[in-house]
């Protein structure tokens, strides 16, 4: 998975995890359910932290607004508490609300304890706008199409316009879901980062390939820097949600070098978790101790995290395919790479 060598692409110097996806990060799982039938372009992601209850075990969690023009829910506790509770769920912008109420549903049939003898549940989804591709205003995504998503939750998943990136387009090409890790060696243990992107931003002329230019010779005409991507980053590197914040900072650094500006229509959202410190909803005590990694040895893991960007924004665009409704309006990567 990830990019291929067919085009002879190398994003950075670490070495990539087995699957070189999010997945690689031991418990992390990721489902999709794809609405793709005529004007009907759209669907659901959906980023399962762990194995067992998201809610009784948080996860270490930080949240970085690079470009705010968006209409996610549920970030805004998890800035304040840094930590991680549900699933993820991606979408398209107008179905946040329809993903908030299932994936509710869906945390309350594990947790009866939800609303009677314990707090409420911060659900997280974030969004892109795939109105450029999809019936946008029929509002398709049904609570059900939530519900399948998360039992797709796997190991191995498809990336390009799958999922919540049925609709989506990036750099002026049909964009969607990409994905890549790296294995993070520090203090004789390897650690894994792995990200996943929902990619729906930039302009054609400034795509940028492993540092070449090569926008400058697809772009027929000047477009504006617009649409958003969600950037999600897990890892089983032992972070305080501190250290998470900082490394959903270094983020930009992949995006920057696939060329984008982050222009001001353009929304851009990281989020960032570690697996490893799980935080318990009930505390056997008042103090809770953790290890967590020491900041001298945190430079590998912004190196990870820019690496995993970079390459998850192009796998994006590799693995992206059109339909006949799409194909006269957004041609693919591998289209334009092929003349090469």
């Amino acid at each position: 998975m990830g990019v291929g060598n067919e085009y002879g692409l190398r994003f950075g110097r670490l070495e990539k995890g087995e699957r070189n996806l999010i997945t690689d990060v031991p418990g992390v799982t990721v489902g999709h359910r794809t609405l793709s039938e005529g004007k009907i372009q759209t669907g659901v992601t959906a980023i399962v932290p762990h194995p067992g209850n998201c809610f009784r075990e948080k996860c270490p969690a930080a949240i970085h607004i690079i470009n705010g023009f968006g209409k996610s829910a549920g970030m805004m506790q998890v800035q304040e508490l840094g930590t991680l509770e549900t699933p993820i769920l991606l979408t398209n912008t107008l179905s946040v609300g329809t993903a908030s109420t299932a994936l509710i549903r869906y945390m309350l049939e594990g947790n009866p304890d939800i609303g009677v003898t314990t707090g409420t549940v911060n659900p997280l989804v974030l969004e892109c706008n795939d109105g450029r591709l999809n019936d946008i205003r029929g509002l398709h995504v049904g609570e059900e199409h939530i519900f399948d998503a998360l039992r797709a939750a796997s190991a191995d998943f498809e990336e390009g316009a799958v999922g919540a990136g049925t609709g989506m387009c990036c750099y002026g090409l049909k964009g969607g879901i990409g994905s890549a890790s790296r294995i993070v060696p520090i203090g004789g243990t390897d650690y894994t980062l792995g990200t996943l992107l929902l990619t729906n931003f930039g302009a054609l002329r400034d795509l940028t390939v492993c540092c070449q230019p090569v926008g400058r010779e697809l772009a027929d005409r000047p477009l504006p820097d617009q649409g958003s991507v969600i950037v999600i980053t897990a890892t089983d590197l032992p972070l305080s949600s501190r250290q998470l914040g900082r490394v959903a900072r270094r983020a930009q650094n992949g995006l920057a070098r696939t060329g984008t500006i982050t222009g001001t229509g353009s929304g851009e959202v990281v989020v960032c978790f570690s697996t490893a410190n799980k935080i318990s909803h009930y505390p056997e005590g008042p103090v809770t101790r953790a290890e967590y990694l020491h900041e001298d040895y945190i430079d590998t893991v912004f190196r990870a995290v820019g690496e995993c960007v970079e390459e998850s924004v192009i796998s994006s665009l590799l693995h992206a395919k059109t339909t006949p409704d799409t194909a006269p309006i957004i041609r693919t990567l591998t289209e334009y790479l092929n003349r090469f």
